[in-house]
């Protein structure tokens, strides 16, 4: 993007991947942000690669009814670890890992520093799969494991541009084919394997609220009563399901917000932003109250802790 600042520059980027997909809005909460989109449409097929710093991609209920779209979206992350949120999941995607996105519905995309991921999106009919599937089948993780079919696909997805960059049209339109029949098979290989056809109980409560409690980390009202009314489910039990975990409601939530502050302070993109404000970012009453937990858990200070990364990557 050549916006002259980072809102303009994530305002075109909205732009693009709006266009590029279904309607989303973006938000960034760095001075230094930037973001690149390149997409090419080859039939049914349509691959997006994609930069940018961090970033939440947010496609809501609302937009979802004023944008209407019914295509599902494979995620192929190349660098760098994003959180992804749909139909009360959540899911951690490390670099060559994939989720589906169904564009249908409302999802959250938590995007890292200096990430970088390829998008193919194909009509859901391509894929095969009863609807009931297909809701199982998003915000789950398909890896690379020795013995899957994604250990043979994943890296032929990641490949797959050089591939068409020199290739004739016609030869072009086979690649995008073979493509689109390689998702439908790793979707329904990933269904087989993990049970998502029905063989499988729908997300769990305790699923449900943490995926629900990922996505709001930053709100410095959330409390255990909030996400009890919610959940619709009474105080006592929602300590109850976390205590069955050997954890508590704020423990964890503390916990979560701890390391999502870490990794942001780590961000060599913006050394200029204030541990105050990342502090305030995740949800933190206070940056001496950040500064205190955040030494408990990690054995040092914010500062020290940024210092140590902006130094590691200096001498990269």
């Amino acid at each position: 993007m050549t916006a002259a600042d980072p809102v303009q520059r994530a305002a075109a980027w909205q732009l693009a991947l709006s266009r590029a997909f279904a309607r989303v809005e973006v938000a960034v909460h760095n001075p230094a942000w930037t973001g690149s989109l390149a997409t090419v449409r080859l039939g049914s097929l349509q691959i997006s690669d994609e930069t940018s710093g961090p970033a939440t991609v947010l496609r809501d209920a609302a937009a979802v009814a004023a944008d209407p779209c019914g295509d599902i979206a494979a995620r192929l992350q190349l660098d760098g670890t994003a959180r992804v949120f749909q139909d009360g999941r959540v899911v951690e995607l490390p670099p060559y890992s994939l989720t589906f996105l169904d564009l249908s519905r409302p999802f959250r995309l938590v995007l890292p520093p200096l990430q970088r991921a390829r998008t193919l999106l194909v009509p859901r009919s391509v894929l095969g799969l009863e609807e009931s599937a297909l809701r199982r089948l998003t915000a789950t993780r398909v890896g690379s494991g020795e013995g899957s079919t994604g250990a043979l696909v994943l890296p032929l997805l990641a490949n797959v541009g050089a591939a068409l960059g020199g290739a004739s049209p016609a030869v072009q339109e086979q690649i995008a084919r073979a493509v689109a029949e390689l998702l439908a098979a790793l979707a329904v290989d990933h269904v087989a394997r993990t049970g998502l056809d029905g063989r499988c109980a729908a997300p769990s409560l305790f699923d449900r609220i943490t995926a629900s409690v990922e996505a709001s980390l930053g709100d410095p009202t959330l409390s255990p009563q909030t996400i009890a009314d919610r959940h619709g489910v009474s105080l006592r039990y929602l300590h109850q399901l976390f205590q069955r975990r050997g954890d508590t409601v704020g423990g964890w939530i503390r916990g979560r917000r701890l390391a999502a502050a870490r990794q942001e302070l780590a961000c060599p993109d913006d050394p200029g932003r204030t541990i105050a404000a990342v502090a305030a970012h995740w949800g933190f009453a206070s940056a001496s109250h950040f500064s205190r937990a955040f030494r408990e858990a990690y054995g040092m200070s914010p500062k020290q802790w940024r210092t140590e990364q902006l130094a590691d990557e200096a001498s990269a």
